[in-house]
């Protein structure tokens, strides 16, 4: 029983962890093809940059939090443009979200996109002050050698190679069904199986590898090696990969063994207020636990959007050391907006 646990949890972290992967990927080539305007434009008015930072926040991954955290702290966006951005963003698990239910997310993140405006928009009407310290911070910076694009070397390196490797075996495995079989979790489908239920999924997240396939034959070393190999598979694919597993494993096992249905469906405004207080640690993992629940059908749409409003991944990491007052502030306000709206949505949400 156990080995089958694990197998139906493997199969499922490698499933999420390519697809976050993978996304992971073409958003980090627009952001060095574009040489950095993906991001510009932002000094306008406080409502723009509001709007700005709430879009940058719906961005997937840490880019757009890092960069505008690197905003606020040089003075060019306001306080309530940066509580905009940490409203609206997911971290990490929104490639997570996208990776298990790509229609639910896209109108949840719209969502969380009008809150994350209304809310910035209130906290600058209210003069609300957050700290500001003028630093340097964010893994987004286009380097040096990303300003000779049309000069850049080719070398059909390992490290290149493998990651090459890597992707045409998850295409592979992803359009031949092999990361769908059915598990032997609870009630006989276990949580790792059928993350992507719809069929035209599995094809979208295909014809996106083959697009990663084409970037890593056709981008310069400096790209491949820094941006893909050293910031992407190095740094975040160890950890997406950990903790999805792990939480995949754990809620098997529990699942199992205990009806955590019932007791979430008993217990839903407890768990608003602990998505909520969790939210506030600065990492993207701890909050998988309630995508998972929210994917598998045990957790109502209040719960995850208390999370999703409540966290923002690591992007609070460089503000935590540069502004802690900032921090404190931002998540104490993203806690109370998390609340107001878990709690307003178990009015309308069953």
């Amino acid at each position: 029983m156990i080995w089958e646990f694990l197998i139906d949890s493997l199969r499922g972290a490698i499933l999420i962890s390519g697809l976050v992967v993978v996304m992971m990927m073409l958003i980090e080539s627009l952001n060095i093809d574009s040489r950095g305007d993906f991001f510009a434009g932002l000094k306008r008015t406080k409502a723009g940059q509001v709007v700005i930072s709430a879009f940058l926040g719906m961005i997937p991954g840490c880019m757009g939090g890092f960069a505008s955290v690197s905003l606020y702290t040089h003075g060019i966006i306001s306080f309530g443009a940066l509580v905009a951005m940490m409203i609206a963003s997911s971290g990490d698990e929104a490639f997570v979200m996208l990776a298990m239910f790509p229609q639910d997310s896209l109108w949840i993140f719209t969502l969380l996109f009008g809150i994350a405006v209304i809310a910035g928009l209130v906290v600058d009407r209210l003069g609300l002050y957050g700290g500001r310290k003028t630093v340097c911070c964010g893994d987004f910076s286009i380097h040096e050698e990303d300003s000779h694009a049309d000069h850049r070397e080719r070398h059909f390196t390992w490290k290149r190679a493998l990651m090459f490797v890597g992707v045409a075996a998850f295409i592979a495995a992803l359009l031949s069904g092999a990361l769908e079989e059915e598990g032997h979790g609870a009630s006989g489908g276990g949580i790792a199986a059928n993350l992507l239920s719809e069929e035209w999924s599995y094809w979208l997240f295909g014809a996106l590898s083959l697009i990663v396939l084409a970037v890593l034959i056709c981008g310069g070393d400096h790209f491949v090696e820094e941006h893909l190999w050293h910031h992407i598979v190095k740094k975040h694919l160890p950890s997406v990969f950990l903790w999805v597993f792990g939480v995949l494993l754990c809620l098997t096992v529990i699942l199992h063994h205990f009806d955590v249905a019932d007791w979430i469906s008993d217990n839903v405004a407890l768990m608003i207020i602990l998505a909520s207080v969790v939210g506030i640690i600065p990492e993207s993992g701890p909050h998988l636990i309630f995508v998972t629940l929210y994917a598998s059908g045990m957790a109502p749409l209040p719960v995850l959007l208390a999370s999703c409003i409540s966290q923002d991944g690591h992007a609070g990491l460089p503000l935590l050391a540069e502004s802690k007052v900032g921090f404190f502030r931002a998540k104490l306000i993203n806690c109370a907006v998390a609340l107001s709206v878990g709690f307003a949505a178990m009015i309308f949400v069953r």
